[in-house]
């Protein structure tokens, strides 16, 4: 039987605001690493997308801060800035329901400066944000290294990619020997570990090893199509299907922009997240979609990685993703808190294939399905129709002798 959030050591108003969100259980990773973040002790956690990763680090950084002190007590690395303002969101959400007055604040590129030296005035007990500009405010000294007593790094396998474990690297060194080092992830490959290894002090490894599930609310399609025309497709199936909230996944970040125009050109309200847009359109996007302004929001796997977004009933697979993986983690984006989802996948005749092996990987029937006469139909229901109409038209135009 699974520990309660009492057993697990929180204090009551944690466990109240929880209830107030509508969780009663801790979830296995939970169980595993909250009493062990509480201790104190360097931890890697790993497990699937979905599983409550962020509270597991949440609840006992929370659980630890003297807001007494007005100082910065730990942070939270992300490797995109919409999953560090999906952390902030979360940490107010905490703060609120359980009135513990924990006050933090997000860190990230591409926003003016001033106003971040200013937000940290107010020594925030918590600072969320991208590596890159939360070492270049260490260096200016607006934030204090010395006193941060944990360091959380969220998706970590992404953070110790070649694009961001340079600066990962800089921002740990400038913290004290003894500060605790918390690893999350969905996947951590070998690689990675082997680096993070070099700045763990005897860390403890939980991994929940469940076999990957995918909810068994959603229902999973495929159309073929010519690479070219996926577009148009997709376009024709928006129309038909007319999901409530719908993301779009491409594999290559730079074709979003492109992608986005196209679907605005046919009178589609879209918006893409992408790295090359500002902070401020990326935010506006996000807030856009989630508050039901726009239904389409095309994004790639890094974009959208680690983001929690409610109501999503749609998901379209413009790519096959390239790591069969990341399906899961795609179509883990709907039929959640078990509501229904749809999962579409636009494949060349090539890619059939592919299908198949994620079929037998995560034990789910992906169904062809066709667009013919207005309508979403199965394969053998178009061959019958045109068998039909066929035997009701070839005799009228055969009549020759009466």
């Amino acid at each position: 039987m699974a520990a309660s959030f009492a057993q697990l050591g929180l204090k009551e108003e944690l466990i109240l605001a929880l209830k107030q969100q509508g969780i009663n259980e801790p979830t296995a990773i939970q169980e595993q690493a909250i009493p062990l973040i509480i201790k104190n002790f360097d931890v890697v956690g790993q497990s699937q997308t979905g599983t409550g990763k962020t509270l597991a680090y949440l609840l006992p950084i929370f659980q630890k801060i003297d807001v007494l002190k007005n100082e910065t007590q730990a942070l939270i690395l992300t490797p995109t800035h919409e999953l560090a303002l999906q952390i902030q969101g979360e940490i107010e959400m905490l703060a609120k329901n359980s009135g513990v007055l924990v006050t933090s604040a997000v860190i990230i590129g591409n926003v003016n400066i001033a106003r971040q030296i200013e937000k940290l005035k107010g020594k925030q007990h918590i600072i969320v944000g991208s590596s890159g500009r939360v070492l270049e405010l260490i260096r200016k000294r607006k934030i204090s290294a010395s006193t941060i007593k944990t360091i959380i790094l969220d998706e970590a396998d992404r953070l110790f990619d070649e694009n961001n474990y340079k600066d990962v690297m800089a921002v740990l060194k400038t913290t004290l020997r003894d500060t605790q080092l918390v690893l999350f992830s969905a996947t951590l490959p070998d690689s990675a570990l082997k680096q993070a290894k070099n700045v763990l002090k005897n860390p403890k490894i939980v991994r929940i090893s469940e076999k990957p599930k995918i909810a068994p609310g959603i229902s999973h399609f495929y159309f073929v199509a010519e690479q070219r025309d996926k577009i148009e497709v997709l376009r024709k199936l928006i129309r038909l299907m007319n999901p409530t909230r719908s993301l779009i996944f491409i594999n290559k970040s730079e074709d979003i922009e492109t992608i986005v125009e196209k679907l605005k050109f046919h009178g589609l309200e879209t918006e893409g997240i992408y790295g090359g847009a500002s902070k401020v359109d990326r935010g506006k996007a996000m807030d856009d979609f989630k508050r039901g302004r726009i239904k389409l929001l095309v994004a790639s796997d890094l974009a959208a990685r680690g983001l929690d977004i409610k109501g999503v009933s749609h998901i379209f697979n413009l790519d096959l993703p390239e790591d069969p993986q990341l399906y899961l983690h795609r179509v883990g984006r709907t039929g959640r808190a078990g509501e229904d989802g749809v999962a579409v996948s636009l494949v060349t005749k090539y890619e059939i294939s592919s299908l198949n092996k994620l079929e037998r990987d995560y034990g789910v029937k992906i169904y062809p399905k066709e667009m013919a006469f207005g309508k979403i139909i199965d394969p053998a229901v178009k061959t019958k129709v045109k068998s039909n109409t066929s035997k009701n038209i070839s005799p009228q135009r055969g009549k020759t002798n009466h």
